[in-house]
């Protein structure tokens, strides 16, 4: 998502506490994503896709992963902030907008929630 920026651009604070995921096509890391878990709740970050691999289900699919884990954790409600493109996308996950719009490096957000107890994955 940040390409021309550097690595020290997107490692947070609390990097060490969080759980990260990615997944590979032949041995290259192609989606991430980091969900970092505090009580029964947790917020996912970082999650991006190598723009080569963009649009093939990938990011779907490590986002489903992380949706399950999410629930094996016991987390109840799963937070994220998304870019205004892309809330079409969490909303197929069954995710609501819960905030007003927001800029966060020069980009437009929301703030988008996901109730677990009532999702199957």
């Amino acid at each position: 998502m940040w390409p021309d920026k550097p690595l020290d651009f997107v490692i947070l604070p609390n990097d060490d506490e969080g759980l990260h995921f990615g997944l590979f096509e032949n041995e290259k890391l192609i989606v991430v994503i980091s969900m970092f878990v505090k009580g029964g709740q947790a917020q996912f970050r970082k999650f991006a896709t190598d723009s080569a691999y963009q649009g093939k289900g990938y990011g779907t699919q490590l986002l489903a992963f992380l949706i399950s884990e999410a629930k094996r954790l016991g987390v109840q409600k799963l937070m994220c902030d998304a870019r205004v493109t892309a809330i079409g996308f969490y909303e197929r996950f069954g995710m609501e907008v819960s905030s007003e719009v927001f800029q966060k490096s020069g980009k437009d957000y929301v703030r988008m929630n996901l109730i677990l107890r009532d999702i199957n994955y």
